[in-house]
């Protein structure tokens, strides 16, 4: 030991540990046995479990089981994590460590227990008057403590980052049903030519699959505040005050404004997280209609002048490094990648649940939640950067549209109950073989049908 480290002792013995750091044994323990992938929880996470702390810790002080003096040093150590965004520095293991994410749980311990005890006066590394584990970890397991942070954190980042990125997207999609509402277009199936839409349908079509994925999204975060807290470590509450459960959920519903539940049956909420595999199925869902709406707008912008070339997309940057003035669907690609990732995310929640559920204990959690992150992280800046660089902007070329309709043989579908499948099809392969249209056709043939020029005019097809 020397003047930049202090020694610590546990169970296993003696470790040196930084001088000033607010971490103590157990984290440095931590440290040393994961150095892993260099990747550690997200402050939003961090700070989701400082304030479960916070609602414990004022549990214990309501049911007189914590000294008010040392309680109150606590609460001004969560606080400055929680309120001040102070000490996010001193918590430094990798998300891949045990699966009940014990290590990180002891690392706010000893954080809040070697602060507050810097409040009142006392050295770091000491664990007196206050200790991680008897009075910052009091009447709690990280069995139990975990999974509620991940249930909070995940309702924080779907409603400050996710859902505003959908009611976002959607009422731009409302605009554009609006601004293309006049124009008709050629349908397309199998990608070959179809029978005439409105342009403002198939933007219907986006507007339905998005606005069903918020109700999905909105649905999912109730199921998300039912919570295992007071379950401590198998869902018994053994080793805390029989109210303690009841009294810190609604601790934590003042704390965050969120109204949670607690679990009535709370080793299914310590034993299994169904729930965020629910939850990834909807962001998998999400992602699917993102795709199709990104995958459509690539379709009909492609071009210039070799392609559908219907929509126009706005002119972000440069396409291509060796071709000059080749504009491309950039940020459409940029999603369709997001989304691709996030579905990916699905399949590892799943294997997570069900390969990490044995017996009493899901030993997957840091892996479920840091996945559940970057999948709602992802999804909430892609739909954000896709809205406002390509949606807003996006626009209809109805010259390009137009010539379309009048050059579409699928037009000849409105002749079928006045001449008949087979005579339509003989029309429609002359057209096509010829290079003329379907009224050239049908004149050249001298076929007599009233109110020719009505029957094919797109407006009347759809």
């Amino acid at each position: 030991m020397n003047d930049k480290t202090r020694l610590e002792k546990d169970i296993l013995g003696e470790l040196e540990v930084p001088a000033n750091v607010y971490w103590g044994i157990n984290t440095q323990r931590a440290i040393n046995n994961f150095k892993i992938s260099g990747r550690r929880f997200s402050e939003s996470f961090i700070k989701a479990l400082a304030q479960i702390k916070k609602a414990c810790l004022q549990t214990n002080l309501e049911l007189g089981l914590m000294d008010q003096n040392i309680g109150k040093a606590i609460l001004q150590s969560i606080d400055e994590i929680a309120l001040e965004n102070k000490l996010l520095d001193q918590f430094p293991i990798d998300i891949f460590q045990t699966g009940s994410g014990t290590q990180t749980n002891m690392n706010m311990n000893e954080v809040l227990a070697n602060r507050a005890n810097e409040i009142l006066g006392y050295e770091l590394g000491k664990k007196q008057p206050i200790h991680p584990n008897d009075h910052v970890n009091k009447g709690q397991s990280s069995n139990d403590i975990i999974p509620t942070t991940m249930h909070l954190v995940s309702i924080e980042k779907i409603h400050k980052q996710l859902l505003p990125a959908i009611r976002n997207i959607i009422s731009v999609l409302k605009q554009k049903v609006d601004e293309f509402k006049d124009i008709i277009k050629v349908g397309r199936t199998h990608l070959q030519d179809a029978v005439p839409i409105p342009l403002s349908l198939e933007f219907l079509v986006y507007l339905k699959q998005l606005t069903s994925e918020e109700q999905n999204i909105m649905e999912i975060i109730d199921e998300l505040t039912s919570i295992p807290l007071g379950g401590t470590v198998l869902g018994t509450g053994i080793n805390t005050h029989e109210e303690f459960g009841e009294i810190a959920v609604q601790k934590l519903s003042e704390i965050t404004k969120i109204d949670f539940r607690s679990n009535p049956i709370k080793a299914e909420g310590i034993a299994s997280h169904k729930v965020f595999v629910k939850l990834s199925g909807i962001l998998k869902s999400l992602s699917l209609s993102l795709i199709k709406l990104a995958n459509d707008i690539r379709w009909m912008s492609s071009g210039p002048r070799a392609g559908l070339g219907e929509l126009l997309i706005p002119q972000e940057e440069p396409g291509s490094s060796i071709m000059p003035g080749k504009i491309n669907p950039t940020q459409s690609e940029m999603l369709i990648q997001v989304c691709l990732q996030v579905i990916g995310n699905e399949t590892t929640i799943t294997f997570a649940e069900g390969f990490g559920s044995t017996l009493d204990l899901n030993v997957t959690k840091p892996l479920i939640i840091s996945t559940i992150l970057e999948s709602i992280l992802l999804l909430s800046n892609g739909i954000k950067s896709f809205t406002e660089n390509c949606l807003k902007e996006l626009r209809a070329d109805q010259k390009q549209i137009e010539k379309h309709l009048e050059e579409n043989l699928m037009i000849v579908t409105n002749l079928v109950s006045i001449i008949g499948y087979d005579k339509a099809a003989e029309i429609a392969k002359k057209a096509y073989e010829s290079g003329k249209t379907i009224k050239e056709i049908i004149q050249e043939e001298k076929i007599m049908i009233d109110d020719l020029d009505k029957i094919l005019d797109p407006k009347n097809m759809v």
